[in-house]
């Protein structure tokens, strides 16, 4: 798997786990060409993990936020204005936009954008057009406890 086909597999998905289980597709499960009952660190496609996660995490096409279990999850944009229209149902936690960024030492640090304030006019105007039950069915199956 190259970058631009892990872009595809978000897009596609619409909304994936980077690398938890559970009822949604992981990325690094795809990378890795199946589960990782260990950390990914340790597994032989570990560097390929790392670069194509972060290319994942650094597209602008991709909201990065904790919405499945409280895990990692990337929305593909194609699906943001029906995750505003149903954010109401939501914890507000759950939709924050999580970055990564390095810090002047090396460090990485976790930098949270509150949901609405990471949201582009043009999505929060789509949402106001998009009734809710195209919402729901565009999300379908893909957020529980969302119907």
């Amino acid at each position: 798997m190259n970058e631009r086909e892990a872009l595809k597999l978000v897009e596609q998905n619409g909304i994936m786990l980077e690398s938890a289980r559970g009822k949604t597709s992981s990325l690094v499960a795809q990378i890795a060409g199946g589960v990782i009952s260990e950390s990914w660190w340790s597994h032989p496609k570990s560097h390929l993990i790392s670069a194509l996660t972060r290319t994942v995490r650094e597209a602008e096409q991709v909201l990065v936020c904790r919405l499945l279990q409280g895990k990692i999850t990337y929305v593909h944009r194609r699906l943001w204005a029906a995750l505003v229209k149903v954010a109401e149902d939501l914890p507000p936690s759950s939709l924050a936009s999580v970055r990564e960024l390095h810090g002047a030492k090396g460090r990485h640090e976790v930098v949270e954008t509150q949901f609405p304030d990471w949201v582009p006019e043009e999505v929060v105007a789509e949402a106001k057009r998009m009734s809710r039950e195209g919402a729901l069915r565009l999300l379908e199956g893909r957020i529980p406890g969302i119907e």
